[in-house]
């Protein structure tokens, strides 16, 4: 078993960056706290024998949140070797609150103190060697994102857990020491002699979390010593614990210096008061979106899909892979499988890399600058209109990546109503792998527009805000949104290797996505269009797959596309999103059209009218997401909440694709009225009815009474 060195401190610190400096390793770095809600696990560089454990951010060991329970239980349960405790130099004192709780663990404690840089261009400065004497442990000037010093830090957290020399827990004032002291020598005996202090805190704080098989006379003995404090300051307990490790943070930190003049109004505020505008801010958030989705939609990334599309998979790889299999003399059923199944669907959902690309770039420059935290902040303006909180936006803006993480992300809401509806509605914003469906509906049958690829990722944030009205409207999450409290980290200029990795992280997920899930789901794809039901080689309309989907052509009728290719489309992006792409680049023959030198994809406007194209985008972004994401729903709600978040996601996404095909079509000329129009403003009625209706009156009173209390 190896030495165990886990990193501790506030979100937003830098562990994480830290961390990936320190193991090489490649964990998603963010300027929100929930990032991290797991203990993750890596090698130092160079010492295989020692391990590094990045914990959840936290500000206390007193258990709150779920980052905080997720912590406190590991060191107080495992304990590793030795705690390097991460502090934000430019919030020392409020960082140091942390750290006297971690003294007090009975563990060697090492002291990393991270942007330094910023603490010298605010005017301040601090004292490592003055703070060092005034803890008691080593302290270590560091830059985790420069690396600078890391490894350092690291070896003195191993040496000082070769020393097995644990920290020494500050001291409070005459009457808390006493009552503590006398605390201890109950708990003497019922746990590890390291651990008695610890305990002996918790125990004076009533900490629910903290249980040692105690007699009833030694709870009664502890609950006097508790009064008598109580009583002398005039105050709860814990209030009392807290003030004095306030108290305790104060001093060291002025032991050790100044952080800088924190009364002027730094850069960062400024920018605030104009991107977290009451009026403007969110004008400006939609102005920002939109331009990531322009570029990466529209311009930049279209001209270089245009040439992976148009030139590399269209006029290199076929031609090329044609003559190979051709010099090879391989049957004519291979040659159908690698063309028209491998490389027309993986090469189709390849083709939109550069625009994934060159989203994930833009993503991550506003994640590192620090302005994707402001976009929570913002919209718990909005939300907590509609019955969800800032809070729930978190997993969402984690989810842009990847649905799974952001659903994994939902963990740190503790309200359990709002934390369901946030795993229900986290995937309705568009994920990576729908990027390539909302590009290949904007190139192919929009013809490049500028609006589509923003009005996609507005219509998750509109699907959202509604079903947060319409849900939380029923028993089932009812009940007033968690409160949000965030830290709003200084903005600060991203670093290019910073931004370059989280770009190329997530295109190496989708890359290998491509080379397995999507790999088999096309061949698949490939193998049940081209063989009948007794495994003869036919035409498309007569495979085992055209079967199958006039048997579903009938059911999207409705939404515009009834025909069966896009209705399989639909159906394998269960598996992965992007299988419809794949699905569409197998059915629409991708290499033959890319053969033929007709405009890729073109094929695909005599099936989808715009309002049509327009249905099957909306539907494909609003539906149950892929098994992953389903598997993660299931592992964080259970198998009955599974069912529920995948038949409210289905049924909302079919509503709305009928709504909009069926008037959209309407008012185009596309269509004329009939069953579907009369369906779609049933719909609408009832949709508004649920959108508008008063509170229930049950709920009404509840929430009076919770008023009243």
């Amino acid at each position: 078993m190896g030495m165990k060195i886990a990193l501790a401190g506030n979100p937003n610190c830098g562990k994480t960056t830290l961390f990936n400096a320190l193991t090489g390793a490649s964990q998603h770095v963010g300027n929100w706290p929930g990032v991290t809600v797991e203990k993750k696990e890596g090698k130092l560089r160079g010492h295989g024998d020692v391990i590094i454990q990045d914990l959840p951010g936290v500000y206390s060991l007193s258990p709150y949140t779920l980052e905080e329970v997720v912590t406190r239980d590991y060191l107080v349960t495992e304990q590793p070797d030795a705690i390097l405790n991460i502090i934000d130099a430019s919030n020392l004192e409020r960082n140091l609150y942390l750290t006297t709780q971690l003294m007090e663990l009975g563990l060697p404690v090492v002291i990393a103190l991270n942007m330094m840089d910023v603490v010298r261009r605010q005017g301040g400065s601090i004292q490592s060697s003055a703070l060092s004497q005034a803890l008691g442990v080593p302290v270590v000037e560091i830059s985790a994102l420069k690396g600078e010093n890391c490894v350092e830090a690291a070896l003195e957290a191993v040496r000082a857990a070769k020393s097995r020399q644990a920290a020494k827990p500050v001291t409070f004032g005459k009457d808390i020491e006493h009552a503590l002291e006398q605390i201890g020598t109950q708990v003497s005996g019922h746990c590890q002699p390291s651990h008695n202090r610890w305990y002996a805190v918790k125990l004076f704080e009533r900490d629910a979390r903290t249980e040692l098989p105690l007699g009833q006379m030694a709870k009664d003995t502890i609950e006097a010593y508790i009064k008598t404090v109580e009583d002398a300051q005039d105050d709860d307990a814990e209030s009392i614990i807290t003030n004095a490790r306030y108290e305790c943070a104060a001093k060291l930190a002025h032991a050790a210096g100044r952080e800088g003049k924190v009364h002027k109004l730094t850069g960062s505020d400024k920018i605030d008061q104009i991107v977290t505008n009451r009026w403007l801010g969110f004008p400006i958030f939609v102005g920002v979106m939109f331009l990531v989705y322009y570029l990466s939609i529209s311009t930049v990334g279209t001209m270089m899909t245009d040439w992976v599309n148009d030139v590399l998979f269209g006029e290199i790889i076929p031609p090329a892979v044609e003559g190979w299999l051709a010099a090879a003399a391989t049957p004519e059923w291979l040659n159908g499988l690698v063309l028209d199944g491998i490389v027309a669907g993986v090469g189709s959902v390849l083709g939109f890399l550069p625009q994934m690309m060159v989203l994930f770039l833009c993503l991550a420059f506003l994640e590192d600058c620090g302005y994707m935290a402001r976009i929570a902040f913002l919209m718990d303006r909005i939300f907590r209109r509609f019955g969800l909180s800032g809070k729930s936006f978190i997993p969402m803006l984690i989810g842009t990546g990847c649905g799974v993480p952001g659903i994994m992300a939902s963990r740190t809401i503790e309200n359990q109503r709002d934390r369901r509806m946030t795993v229900i509605t986290t995937t309705f914003i568009p994920c990576s792998a729908k990027l390539p469906v909302i590009a290949l509906i904007a190139g192919a049958l929009f013809g490049g527009a500028w609006w589509v690829g923003p009005s996609a990722y507005f219509v998750g944030v509109a699907a959202i805000i509604c079903s947060g009205i319409i849900l939380k409207k029923t028993r089932l999450f009812a009940g007033d949104p968690a409160p949000f409290v965030m830290e709003l980290p200084a903005y600060h200029w991203p670093s290019l290797k910073g931004v370059l990795r989280h770009m190329w992280e997530r295109a190496f997920a989708f890359i290998k996505k491509a080379g397995t899930v999507i790999f088999l789901a096309v061949t698949l794809i490939w193998f049940l269009q081209t063989f009948n039901f007794r495994l003869e080689m036919v035409e498309q309309n007569e495979s085992i797959l055209a079967s199958i989907g006039n048997v579903l052509a009938p059911i999207f009728a409705p939404l515009g596309w009834g025909d069966w290719r896009a209705a399989v489309a639909a159906i394998s992006g269960l598996i992965a999103k992007e299988n419809v792409v794949g699905t569409l680049g197998v059915l629409f023959g991708f290499a033959e059209v890319a053969e033929d030198g007709v405009e890729i994809w073109g094929t695909m406007q005599q099936v989808f009218t715009p309002v049509a194209a327009y249905s099957f985008l909306v539907f494909n972004l609003l539906c149950a997401p892929c098994f992953a994401a389903i598997g993660a729903v299931r592992r964080e709600l259970g198998g009955k909440w599974t069912l529920i978040a995948v038949g409210y996601q289905c049924l909302l996404a079919y509503v709305v694709s009928l709504c909009i095909y069926q008037f959209g079509a309407l008012l185009t000329g596309a269509a004329s009225f009939g069953v579907g129009t009369v369906a779609a403003i049933i719909i609408l009625v009832v949709f508004l009815y649920l959108l508008f209706r008063p509170q229930p009156k049950a709920e009404a009173k509840l929430r009076r009474a919770a008023v009243k209390a």
